[in-house]
């Protein structure tokens, strides 16, 4: 087994974080861990259990939400989550809940406000965490998300830390379900869940999302993700000397 080396990619929603790690993982032969999927996963379990995938955390009451905080922790305490490659399938990084596949679930906008609020609670990321640690120790690994080089691994080999403008991030995000057939909000719309996401993940009392210190930043909106992947390859293989 290759020695540990960690590259932590941070970063809001829509800035390109999941699809270059993707790519950069398949360059390098790094194993990709996709941490945002965890969160989602965890949501989608609540929410298909409550029969509201359809409409997601909105549908709670004030009152029903502590008990819907805890059957949450209970799920990420007690699911067997994990990743695995499927090169004949799009996505390749496919992630399992019990052995199930659900990674064509996990994608929708109430999933990832839900990924939103699941992600603040502190035992559900307590559980997550060390499933996190485990996964990227195992060898070369690249994980993204919102937190990887402030809290889950401050002393990552690389750390990367993506941004692009809310208007870059919505055309994305709208492309992207149109492509994949889903019944896609409006742009406007869009732009709103991606703002009221950033206001959530940065203000959020448990592991906010921020730049690590020693993070390399880049807006991705002029840039193409080729244009992306190259310039972070060149990083990482000058700290790997390649």
């Amino acid at each position: 087994m290759p020695s540990p080396f960690v590259i932590a990619i941070d970063g809001p929603a829509g800035t390109g974080k999941s699809s270059a790690t993707k790519r950069l993982a398949e360059r390098l032969g790094f194993v990709h861990v996709d941490t945002g999927a965890l969160y989602r996963a965890i949501a989608y379990l609540l929410l298909k259990e409550k029969d509201l995938l359809e409409t997601g955390f909105d549908s709670f009451t004030a009152e029903q939400i502590p008990g819907v905080e805890k059957r949450a922790c209970e799920i990420a305490a007690t699911t067997k989550l994990r990743f695995e490659r499927k090169p004949k399938l799009n996505p390749s990084n496919r992630i399992f809940a019990n052995e199930v596949d659900i990674t064509s679930h996990i994608r929708t906008p109430e999933i990832s406000m839900g990924a939103s609020r699941v992600s603040a609670i502190p035992e559900v990321r307590k559980a997550l965490v060390s499933l996190q640690r485990t996964m990227g120790e195992s060898g070369r690994s690249i994980l993204e998300g919102r937190d990887i080089g402030t809290v889950i691994f401050p002393d990552a080999n690389v750390k990367f830390f993506l941004t692009a403008s809310i208007s870059e991030r919505a055309k994305r995000r709208l492309a992207e379900l149109e492509a994949s057939g889903a019944d896609a909000p409006s742009y406007e719309e869009i732009k709103r869940q991606i703002a009221a996401r950033d206001q959530g993940d940065m203000t959020r009392a448990v592991a906010p999302l921020r730049r690590a210190d020693d993070a390399i930043e880049l807006d991705t909106t002029n840039y193409t993700l080729d244009e992306v992947v190259d310039w972070m390859e060149t990083q990482v293989r000058a700290k790997l000397k390649l």
